[in-house]
């Protein structure tokens, strides 16, 4: 309903302006549309903008479809605002109680989203699960949005740290302790390499220098050996995600491209750019007319390809197979991915959108897998979990060990995705215990229980008749609120900003918490009863979507 009416809108200023662009925005506490349009007109009619948006009013009046869908027009200054009408708030409150509110038509575009791709040398720690919560969110939205997706992570099963965990399996003590995750057996390989490197720095440095070597060549033992220790990391991170909600369709492995011959044929592309330099087998490309200072290095002095050249065959393969591409990276690789763009235009290959996001700190400082120093997420899931557990015991005592143990892992997920989503992706964030949890605050649990309280409701009710035909300033409030949900959606994946949501949903929880304070619901009686708990059941539908599109569980008690 709002794509309807705000279409209807801006059909009707391009009429009455003759303009082909239309700016249009929230209205704000005046409206809930609002165009600037008098402005743009006020340059060419040379008059003052005031004068021109009362014109523009008076000349909306007369417009039907404006006055068949109920919008009152009017102007403030040199603003014009639209409210709308009782037939808009009805239909949106419907569509609200429908079964996948908020869902788009199917579309054809074929989308991509690579998110995560951690190095597989250590357990995923608080800054690399960002990465996961931003793309996993994104990726929920493209499918409430009807694309065609599919998520990737793209496995470093290549890189000299891979090369570094392999060497410590060959030359350290490597057994695993009891009851070991696998990824934090690799990591705690890879800490001890770095300590012996660190020691004998020219001997072990060309021997990993000779392992990277025999793994781009293909020798089957080294491969077979590089492959067996990141796939034991990745069932480790495979376990860390699941408990985040976080899911991939596809782990696409970087020495595929070395294997089917695709690094190669895009080597030899680039060797033929006027842009390519030469040191010997050094191979680089000189890009500073584009701005970048240093060199874009694609193969080392001893002929092995480095990690741009790859990734420059891995998305060739996704421009080839998709019609968008869209990586999340963190702020470090601003750089080699703008570099990496650049070259893909170069070679006629259209490049990936990135989103990059800065990274989550800890009160203790910075994350160092190589240095051993680093929150894991696996001990930041168990200790706001086990803090959960905790509030949920003392909120509901009543309920069974079980139960609050659901409860509590359901609360905790909340707790860290929400509190991570809610900034934007290019603001830095510390990373608090406690605000995570805090339930009365900005955060997951706070909507989680706006949801399970509208749940509550409906149930003590029992059965009405639904009815759409809201009166009370506080009703249509909640019901306007309730009709920009599928607009949020809209936004965020042409926006690609993930938080929009978050405030969305908590915006939405607060509009029901103060509707549910000034009006009575159960205790209402006939029409006004059955108007309410309609729209109770409206904002719990919209609140389970924008949750499960967070990532996060709608669940019925807390």
């Amino acid at each position: 309903m709002v794509f309807d009416t705000t279409a209807a809108i801006k059909k009707a200023l391009i009429e009455c302006t003759g303009l082909d662009e239309i700016p249009l925005a929230d209205g704000g506490e005046h409206a809930d549309l609002a165009t600037t349009v008098a402005f743009s007109l006020a340059k060419v009619k040379k008059q003052a903008p005031v004068k021109i948006a009362q014109e523009i009013v008076e000349a909306l009046k007369k417009n039907k479809e404006l006055a068949d869908l109920g919008v009152t027009i009017g102007a403030k200054g040199p603003y014009v605002n639209f409210v709308f009408g009782k037939a808009y708030v009805s239909a949106a409150v419907k569509a609200a109680t429908q079964p996948g509110y908020g869902n788009f038509p199917p579309k054809e575009t074929r989308i991509v989203l690579e998110h995560t791709s951690a190095n597989p040398n250590g357990p995923l720690h608080v800054g690399h699960i960002r990465n996961s919560i931003i793309g996993d969110t994104l990726a929920r939205a493209f499918r409430k949005a009807g694309y065609r997706l599919e998520v990737q992570y793209y496995v470093n099963d290549m890189g000299r740290q891979i090369a570094i965990v392999t060497w410590g399996f060959d030359h350290l003590e490597h057994e695993p302790l009891p009851g070991e995750k696998e990824d934090a057996h690799i990591a705690r390989v890879y800490i001890a390499a770095n300590r012996e490197i660190d020691k004998d720095k020219e001997r072990i440095t060309k021997e990993v220098d000779e392992l990277m070597e025999l793994v781009e060549g293909g020798d089957p033992e080294t491969v077979k050996k590089f492959r067996r220790e990141v796939s034991r990391c990745l069932d480790g991170f495979a376990v860390t995600l699941k408990n985040l909600n976080v899911r991939h369709d596809r782990f696409v492995w970087e020495s595929d491209f070395v294997r089917n011959g695709d690094t190669k044929r895009v080597i030899g592309k680039i060797e033929k750019l006027p842009q390519v330099t030469h040191e010997g087998t050094l191979l680089a490309l000189d890009l500073a007319e584009f701005g970048f200072a240093n060199k874009y290095v694609i193969r080392r002095s001893d002929g092995t390809s480095v990690y741009a050249a790859r990734d420059l065959a891995f998305h060739t393969w996704k421009s080839t197979n998709f019609d968008r591409a869209i990586d999340v990276l963190g702020a470090d690789h601003k750089l080699i991915g703008a570099q990496l763009q650049c070259t893909l235009k170069l070679l006629g290959v259209k490049p990936p959108e990135i989103v990059h996001f800065e990274f989550v700190s800890l009160p203790e400082g910075s994350m160092s897998t190589r240095a051993g120093k680093f929150v894991s997420a696996d001990d930041l899931i168990e200790e706001v979990t086990k803090r959960a557990f905790e509030e949920v015991t003392t909120r509901r005592p009543e309920l069974d060990e079980a139960t609050r143990k659901s409860i509590a892992a359901s609360v905790a997920r909340a707790g860290i995705r929400y509190d991570i989503v809610k900034i934007s992706p290019e603001k830095s964030t510390v990373f608090d215990w406690k605000e995570a949890l805090d339930f009365e605050r900005q955060s997951g649990p706070y909507i989680q229980y706006a949801h399970a309280r509208a749940c509550s409701i409906l149930d003590k009710a029992g059965n009405f008749e639904q009815c759409y035909e809201l009166e009370t300033e506080q009703e249509i409030i909640l019901a306007k609120k309730i009709a920009k949900f599928p607009e949020v959606i809209e936004k965020v994946v042409c926006e690609l900003r993930p938080h929009l949501l978050a405030t969305y949903a908590h915006e939405l929880a607060d509009t029901f918490n103060s509707f549910y304070h000034y009006e009575p619901v159960l205790k209402s009686e006939g029409k006004v009863r059955d108007r309410r708990l309609t729209l109770v059941k409206a904002v719990q539908n919209t609140l389970h979507e924008a949750l499960e599109t967070l990532g996060i569980d709608a669940i019925r008690t807390m």
